[in-house]
């Protein structure tokens, strides 16, 4: 059983006529677009907004209509994956890359819905290296200011190469192990000069979908319910 799937086509479910979907990035939120393409093809109306290029084309493939940021001022419901989530639905995202677009994309949300396999959910954030996104120039001051807050901190690679996002920036991935306080977290990291974004998400998702290897489907509500 793909309990990837299971959570992605659950969450699908909560998408109606009319609607403006965000859509998300990584290997969750393929499932959740495919089937979104699925439903379209059906006969479902939507317009929808993409967190990432990936998640662009193949929106594009599946004939999901997609609509220019500039043409709408805001979304009905963003459907996408995280690395860690915790009970409080704090999230550690950005292991795809896309962790600024993602960001922007749910912050401009009225629901965010978070798809993830039972393997994500932990009592604890940080076993997960938090990935933080920075300007390239001066990397190396903005590298050493992350490591002043207790983690090990380096820099992204793809290949030879270093890894840089759709924004043309590069991912530092943080090791914390344990994350305390992830509100004094992330006051911390948007408080060092060339640090774009993080990936925690703090009281941004609404509900959390977690499907599990037994076929069940757990599902979680902040304080706002869908």
């Amino acid at each position: 059983m793909n309990v990837k799937q299971l959570a992605a086509e659950k969450a699908v479910e909560y998408v109606e006529d009319g609607m403006k979907v965000g859509l998300g990035t990584g290997s969750t939120a393929y499932y959740a677009i495919r089937k979104l393409g699925e439903r379209v093809k059906a006969g479902l109306k939507i317009t929808a907004v993409a967190t990432s290029q990936a998640s662009e084309e193949q929106a594009r493939e599946l004939g999901i209509p997609l609509v220019a940021f500039g043409d709408i001022d805001g979304l009905d419901l963003t459907i996408d994956g995280a690395d860690e989530l915790d009970q409080k639905l704090q999230l550690i995202k950005g292991g795809g890359g896309a962790l600024l677009r993602e960001k922007i994309v749910a912050r401009n949300s009225r629901r965010m819905v978070v798809i993830a396999d039972e393997s994500k959910a932990v009592d604890t954030l940080g076993k997960f290296p938090l990935p933080v996104e920075i300007v390239p120039f001066a990397w190396e001051w903005t590298l050493a200011g992350l490591t002043k807050l207790g983690c090990k901190a380096e820099l992204r690679r793809s290949g030879d190469e270093l890894y840089k996002t759709d924004n043309g920036n590069y991912i530092a991935d943080c090791r914390f192990r344990a994350i305390a306080s992830a509100p004094e977290l992330a006051r911390s990291l948007q408080s060092i000069t060339g640090v774009v974004e993080h990936g925690l998400f703090i009281g941004i998702a609404d509900l959390a979908i977690i499907a599990k290897q037994d076929g069940s489907i757990e599902i979680v509500k902040r304080e706002s319910n869908l």
